[in-house]
C-alpha cells in the first residue's frame, strides 16, 4: 500500500479485471457442479439405451462425484506448486477432453471411466477457481460477495443440470448432456489469459502424491463398503474388504500427515469451532440437495409422467429460490454474523426437507412449496459456509482450507448419491410387491419395473407405491440430518464466538494495561 502526504495509507489497487476473473472461474465452477446433477433427467433414457444394470448406472452417477472428492486435496496443494491459473487451465482441457468421451461412449464402462476423467479435470479447476478470487479479491467485503456469487453458481449449477439434462433429451440424444460442455470449455480457455493475470507459482512447495493417493483410497472404499451394503443380496465378503480398505487407507493417511513438515491436511485447523461449522454445513448442504434432486427427479419422470424437462423444471424451484438468498447471506454476513445464516438457514431448510416429504401424498402445490422453502434455507447457508472455512483458517493454510472447503461440498455429494441413491432402491426392493412372472429385475428398481411392466398396471401400480414409500424416507432423512447439523453447528458457532469475545476481552485489558502503564511512567 502507498502512504499519502497525511500520512494515512491508501487502500489497496483493485484488480480492475477481477469481476471479470470472477465470472471465467464461475464458467468452469458452473461445468464441474452441473456434471453432477445433469444425470438425473438423463440416467433413465441411457440406461435405457446402455442397458446399464442398477448398480453400473449408480456408478456412472458416482464415478464422476468420486474422483472429485478423492483428488481435490492433492491437486489443491499442487495447485499452490505450479500455479492455480495453470491448473485451471489444464483441468478445463482435461475436462473438455473427457466430455467429448462420454457424449460418444458406446457401454456403461466407457461411461464410467469417461466420468471418472470428467472427475479428474473438476479437481484440478475445483481450488484454483477458490484460489485465484481469493488472490484476486483483496477487500474483505468484495471478497465476502465474491465468495457469495461463487457459492451461488456451484447451486444453480447443482440445481439446474435437471433442466439442462431435461431440456436437451427433448431435442437430441442422451449424448448431449455432456457434449454441452465442449463449447463451454472453449470460452473458459480463451478468457483465462485475458483476466487471470500472471501464473504465481511457489516451486519450493512439496506435493506429496502419497498421500492423495490415500485419500482417494478411503473414498473408494467408503462408497463401495455402502453400495454393496444396500444391495439386496450383498456380497459380504467384498463389503467387508472394501471397509478394511477404505478403513486403513484413512487410517495411513492421518499417520502420514502426523509425520509431513508439509501435510496434506493439517488436522488441528478444525479445531476452530466456526471453520468445523463451515465444514459440517458445506458438507451436508449438498447432501441434500444431491440425494433429493437425484430422487425427486426421477420419481416425478417415472411415476408422475413428467417429461424429463418438466421434472428438471420442477427441481429448478429449489435454484431460483436459493440464489437471491445466498447473495443476500454474503452480503450481510458483516452485519449479522454466521450463527443466523449458517444454523438458521440449516433449519429453515430442515422445515422445507420436511415439507416436500410429506408433500408426495398431497397437492402440487405443496410439492413447489417445500422445494421452495428448502431453497430459502440452502440459498442462506451455503456461500457463508464457505466464507465461514476460507476466512477462519491461518493464512499459512488458506490453500489447504479451500481445498477442505470444496472436498465439504463433493464429499456431501458423493456420499449423498452412494448412500441416499442406494437406500432409495433398498428401500424400493423391501416393500414392492410385484406378481408372479415379473421379471427379477423389476424389483431392484423401479426403472427397471417400467421398462419390464410397458403398461401392464399390475406391476405399474405395486411399483410406484414402494417408490413412493422410498422417496419419503430418503427426503424425511435428508430432512432429519438438516435439522441435526443446524443444531451442531450451532453449538459449535456459539462456542465460537464466546471465544473470540474471550480474546477479545484479553486484548482489551492488555491494551488497557499497556497505557495505564504509560500514565503511570
Amino acid at each position: 500500500m502507498q502512504t499519502r502526504p497525511d500520512g494515512q495509507q491508501n487502500p489497496p489497487a483493485r484488480n480492475p479485471r477481477r469481476w471479470w476473473l470472477l465470472a471465467t472461474v464461475s464458467l468452469g465452477l458452473f461445468m464441474i457442479t452441473i456434471d453432477n446433477s445433469v444425470l438425473y433427467t438423463a440416467l433413465p433414457t441411457l440406461t435405457q439405451e446402455l442397458h446399464a444394470s442398477a448398480l453400473e448406472s449408480l456408478w456412472i452417477v458416482n464415478a464422476y462425484p468420486l474422483a472429485i472428492a478423492g483428488l481435490l486435496m492433492g491437486t489443491g496443494t499442487l495447485g499452490d506448486r505450479v500455479g492455480h491459473r495453470r491448473m485451471f487451465t489444464l483441468g478445463l482441457v482435461v475436462f473438455g477432453l473427457a466430455s467429448l468421451l462420454a457424449a460418444f461412449a458406446p457401454a456403461p464402462a466407457v461411461l464410467i471411466t469417461a466420468r471418472a476423467f470428467l472427475g479428474i479435470g473438476g479437481a484440478m479447476m475445483m481450488p484454483a477457481t477458490l484460489a485465484l478470487i481469493s488472490r484476486t479479491f483483496d477487500i474483505e467485503r468484495e471478497r465476502n460477495l465474491a465468495i457469495a456469487i461463487w457459492g451461488a453458481v456451484s447451486l444453480v449449477g447443482a440445481a439446474a443440470g435437471p433442466v439442462l439434462g431435461g431440456l436437451l433429451l427433448e431435442h437430441f440424444w442422451w449424448g448431449s448432456v455432456f457434449l454441452v460442455n465442449v463449447p463451454i470449455t472453449v470460452l473458459a480457455l480463451l478468457a483465462v489469459p485475458l483476466v487471470a493475470g500472471p501464473n504465481l507459482t511457489h516451486p519450493e512447495k512439496p506435493w506429496d502424491f502419497a498421500s492423495s493417493a490415500l485419500a482417494a483410497l478411503t473414498l473408494v472404499g467408503l462408497v463401495f463398503f455402502i453400495k454393496e451394503l444396500a444391495r439386496t443380496d450383498p456380497h459380504w465378503f467384498l463389503a467387508l474388504l472394501a471397509l478394511a480398505v477404505g478403513a486403513g487407507a484413512a487410517w495411513a493417511f492421518t499417520a502420514r500427515q502426523r509425520r509431513l513438515t508439509y501435510p496434506l491436511l493439517d488436522f488441528t485447523i478444525f479445531r476452530n469451532p466456526v471453520f468445523l461449522a463451515g465444514v459440517l454445513a458445506a458438507a451436508l448442504t449438498m447432501f441434500a440437495i444431491a440425494g433429493i434432486d437425484l430422487v425427486a427427479v426421477q420419481r416425478f419422470q417415472l411415476v408422475a409422467g413428467f417429461s424429463p424437462l418438466e421434472a428438471g423444471l420442477l427441481v429448478t424451484v429449489l435454484a431460483v429460490s436459493s440464489l437471491p438468498f445466498s447473495v443476500l447471506g454474503g452480503a450481510i454476513l458483516h452485519r449479522v454474523g454466521y450463527f443466523p445464516l449458517i444454523s438458521g438457514g440449516l433449519a429453515i431448510a430442515a422445515v422445507g426437507a420436511g415439507l416436500l416429504a410429506a408433500s408426495i401424498h398431497h397437492t402440487f402445490t405443496a410439492v413447489v412449496l417445500g422445494l421452495v422453502v428448502l431453497g430459502v434455507g440452502l440459498g442462506l447457508t451455503m456461500s457463508v459456509a464457505s466464507s465461514a472455512i476460507i476466512g477462519n483458517a491461518p493464512a499459512s493454510r488458506a490453500g489447504m482450507a479451500s481445498s477442505v472447503e470444496e472436498v465439504s461440498y463433493e464429499f456431501g455429494s458423493l456420499l449423498s448419491v452412494a448412500l441416499l441413491g442406494s437406500l432409495i432402491n433398498l428401500v424400493y426392493a423391501n416393500r414392492v410387491q410385484l406378481p408372479a412372472g415379473t421379471p427379477p429385475e423389476a424389483a431392484e428398481a423401479l426403472s427397471s419395473a417400467v421398462a419390464a411392466a410397458g403398461s401392464d398396471s399390475a406391476v405399474l401400480d405395486p411399483a410406484f407405491a414402494a417408490y413412493d414409500v422410498s422417496f419419503t424416507v430418503v427426503v424425511g432423512l435428508a430432512a432429519v440430518v438438516l435439522a441435526l447439523t443446524a443444531l451442531v453447528t450451532g453449538v459449535l458457532l456459539i462456542r465460537g464466538a464466546r471465544a473470540r469475545a474471550r480474546t477479545g476481552s484479553g486484548e482489551e485489558r492488555t491494551r488497557e494495561r499497556g497505557a495505564s502503564a504509560v500514565v503511570g511512567s
